[in-house]
């Protein structure tokens, strides 16, 4: 991990292939191509990274660790935020935070949608956004939470979350998947090469040591520097730990 870190380990690709599945039109056709495709579109189309936009952090304790310097400078933790700018996706924020040492092990998307101008449950203390949550790991889930009415005659409201579990215990592991792939000759799951070098565009400003480092204590949710990536716009989404 000393010769990669957070920002190149799991952003470059992991995170932005995550991304560019969310956000990417619906592909012509189900030809590998056509969707690698629609995600060079959207690599294309995301601002390259900004200092100010970035937060990087290194849990106490990681000097320690074998094989790292002990005045090793590399991430551990990283949170950013990216603009995509399309007529589609204008005006509304990506963040991405990925670290080690977080207080649970997990991999999820959680998309908010705007806010309803209208809260009709005034017991309510907070509106929260309508979501749809993706979990990816360690659970395969789908859950889409809203604002709905309480039993009872109050209009006393609370937020649901309507949840789709998907547990496969034979399922291949990720890597014999690739393999079969590769044999069969289909390349969805394989990065071409224009899709890297635009992901790679996006975070070559911000490699290195142009962003310090901040602390964080093992078990916490990164360095709390990290929340004004989303200042203004409401706190973190913190995964659960899984059942």
């Amino acid at each position: 991990y000393e010769e990669a870190g957070a920002i190149r380990d799991v952003v470059q690709n992991h995170m932005m292939q995550v991304l560019g599945l969310l956000t990417m039109s619906a592909p012509v056709s189900g030809h590998h191509e056509a969707l690698r495709d629609e995600k060079v579109k959207i690599f294309n189309s995301i601002k390259p990274l900004e200092a100010e936009h970035v937060v990087r952090g290194q849990f106490d304790g990681y000097h320690d660790e074998e094989g790292v310097a002990k005045d090793s400078r590399v991430e551990t933790f990283v949170a950013l935020k990216l603009e995509i700018d399309s007529w589609r996706w204008a005006g509304v924020p990506v963040f991405i935070r990925a670290g080690k040492s977080m207080p649970v092990t997990a991999t999820e998307v959680y998309v908010e949608f705007k806010r309803s101008p209208q809260n009709v449950f005034k017991s309510m203390a907070s509106n929260p956004r309508n979501a749809v949550r993706f979990g990816i790991s360690p659970n395969i889930e789908i859950g889409i939470s809203a604002n709905a009415k309480k039993p009872g005659e109050d209009m006393a409201g609370e937020n649901v979350e309507l949840l789709v579990c998907d547990h496969h215990d034979d399922e291949m592991t990720p890597y014999e998947r690739l393999l079969g792939d590769a044999l069969a000759g289909d390349a969805t799951l394989f990065a071409r090469e224009d899709e890297v070098e635009s992901a790679w565009a996006i975070v070559d400003p911000i490699l290195g040591d142009v962003v310090p480092v901040h602390s964080y204590k093992p078990g916490q949710w990164g360095p709390k520097e990290a929340e004004k990536i989303v200042h203004g716009y409401g706190p973190w989404h913190d995964p659960k730990e899984a059942s």
